[in-house]
């Protein structure tokens, strides 16, 4: 055995060597300061971003690239800032200022029609420096039946994205979840309020630096403190 072993934090799985790292945790559930006895003390959760994929992307993810590519012109490399394949799913990483004309150009152009917009996911990653705040929208092209991803990001200190609503109405409740719990706003919605916590509550819950437990639970006339109160949180 070595006289320094390296932690199990220093050791990187193979094949992962040049990914990059968006967030890394040791533990279960990021608790600190009492005693570990399920085990998971030692256990080491990286998150990678996947990395920009290369040609020929197989099947017809290459036409649809060059489709979108041809009727963006110019404005496709600015606009797309890497494409992704992962899992057998197309990813577009596309620029927030440039999400709303890549949204009407995949629902518009017939080789493309992605008709159906399935939502807007947001994901928070405080590691991600600049683009903390992550929208996933799948999307879903009955014409064509085939799928793919879009997903943009913007700042904490920024966090603004354009609604695609005026495109994809169905996307006005998803866009006003993603507001409440993650706090982007999405600029031009019709009515961007909150749609499942009071209008009147400080934060967004599922933000990874919203207090875990936040407020004491009531049962009974009894009074539970919320967990972050009994116990140590990263």
């Amino acid at each position: 055995m070595s006289e320094n072993p390296e932690s199990a934090a220093d050791v990187v799985p193979a094949g992962t060597e040049t990914l990059d790292v968006i967030s890394s945790g040791q533990g279960a559930f990021g608790v600190d300061g009492t005693p570990d006895v399920s085990g998971y003390g030692g256990l080491v959760r990286r998150v990678y971003a996947a990395p920009a994929a290369t040609r020929p992307y197989g099947g017809w993810f290459d036409e649809a690239v060059d489709t979108l590519a041809g009727a963006l012109g110019d404005a496709f490399g600015p606009a797309v800032s890497k494409v992704v394949i992962a899992h057998d799913q197309l990813t577009l990483e596309v620029e927030r200022e440039h999400l709303h004309d890549v949204m009407q150009t995949l629902r518009d152009h017939p080789a493309l029609r992605f008709e159906v917009c399935l939502g807007a996911n947001g994901v928070h990653w405080p590691e991600d420096a600049g683009r903390e705040l992550h929208v996933h929208y799948p999307m879903l092209s009955m014409t064509h039946n085939r799928r793919l991803s879009v997903e943009t990001t913007c700042p904490d200190s920024d966090p603004h994205v354009p609604s695609i609503v005026d495109i994809y109405p169905g996307n006005n409740w998803h866009e006003r979840e993603t507001f409440d719990f993650f706090g982007v706003v999405f600029d031009g919605h019709p009515g961007l309020t909150r749609i499942e916590m009071p209008d009147d509550w400080v934060g967004h819950p599922q933000r990874k630096d919203y207090p875990l437990g936040g407020i004491p639970v009531e049962y009974k006339g009894a009074t539970v403190p919320p967990p972050d109160t009994r116990r140590e949180y990263k």
